[in-house]
């Protein structure tokens, strides 16, 4: 594996899930794999799982880690071609990239959506520019149209929560008070897609994922039908997708929030989030707080998927 984008880059699930077991066991195994080598992870934009959980991989790997938010304490970047650079951004990615990546050996990579333009935003032209100019392994932690990390994450919860071998998963749309990307999403509907669950994605008209993400998920409209006898609940919201409401939310509707009568639908099913989560917009606070959510354990799981990618990383190029 030279570069770690989507679910494509991670090969066999079933072996994917096994090494990371085996990981969850014993987290200090490869803590010589490291060694020597150095971690550089960059931030467009704000974290706290993805952040710590990816530090604590590689460093359980034995590597050394360096951090740089990008937004606070480095010089601004121009990340477009043929821009004039007279204005407040001092430094372009072009430069910056190859000057970062004589530092380390390893990149790790988080980038929004802009919701600028939204051929920019599914082109990854930020991520794509450091896979092309910095001649190192690089790894998304999060961009403008997929977080693999979260979704492998997700993946090892459920293969660890799971009561049947094919258990019902719904992807649920839920309100938020600002646009989200569709990142998250996203990338849970192609890991989804990549497993032979029964899965279903509910929203309300007119929050269409993009096509080649939904796959062949089930689309249901309405939320109480897909909620019936499902064994796993993903709350998530996102903005919309289809022109020209790309980037925007078109209606928080307050009937689409998790709540307790909503999951006496389903077959005891368990509650997962990616995190942070807001409260009585997303689920209730009885829901979050029951016995079925199991929202901190995915967290935790956050590291072990980064370890299996970062390990992969240090096998498959050093």
């Amino acid at each position: 594996m030279r570069h770690f984008t989507c679910v494509n880059d991670i090969g066999n699930l079933k072996k994917a899930v096994q090494e990371a077991f085996e990981i969850k066991k014993d987290p200090f195994k490869y803590d010589m794999l490291g060694k020597n080598k150095t971690l550089l992870m960059l931030f467009f934009n704000n974290s706290l799982r993805t952040r710590l959980s990816t530090q604590k991989a590689a460093m359980n790997l034995g590597m050394s880690v360096m951090v740089l938010d990008v937004n606070q304490g480095a010089w601004k970047l121009e990340t477009q071609r043929g821009v004039v650079m007279d204005g407040d951004k001092s430094e372009h990615l072009l430069e910056a990239i190859p000057v970062m990546a004589s530092y380390c050996d390893i990149i790790g990579v988080r980038s929004f959506a802009q919701f600028e333009s939204k051929a920019d935003d599914y082109n990854e032209i930020i991520l794509h520019q450091f896979m092309q100019h910095s001649g190192k392994p690089v790894f998304s932690m999060e961009a403008a149209t997929r977080h693999p990390l979260q979704s492998f994450a997700d993946l090892i919860t459920i293969e660890e929560y799971k009561k049947t071998d094919r258990p019902k998963v719904v992807l649920t749309w839920a309100p938020h008070p600002k646009a989200l990307p569709q990142a998250v999403p996203n990338s849970f509907a192609e890991w989804m897609n990549a497993t032979d669950y029964d899965f279903v994605i509910t929203h309300p008209e007119g929050y269409e994922l993009a096509p080649e993400f939904v796959g062949k998920a089930k689309v249901e409209y309405d939320q109480r039908k897909a909620f019936e006898s499902a064994d796993f609940i993903y709350a998530k919201n996102w903005s919309a997708y289809n022109d020209p409401n790309y980037g925007k939310v078109i209606h928080a509707d307050r009937a689409w929030t998790v709540d307790s009568q909503k999951m006496a639908l389903t077959n005891n099913a368990y509650f997962m989030h990616c995190l942070p989560v807001r409260r009585n917009m997303i689920v209730t606070d009885e829901v979050i707080e029951s016995p079925q959510s199991i929202v901190i354990p995915e967290a935790a799981n956050r590291e072990i998927s980064a370890q299996v990618v970062i390990k992969r990383l240090l096998q498959d190029n050093y």
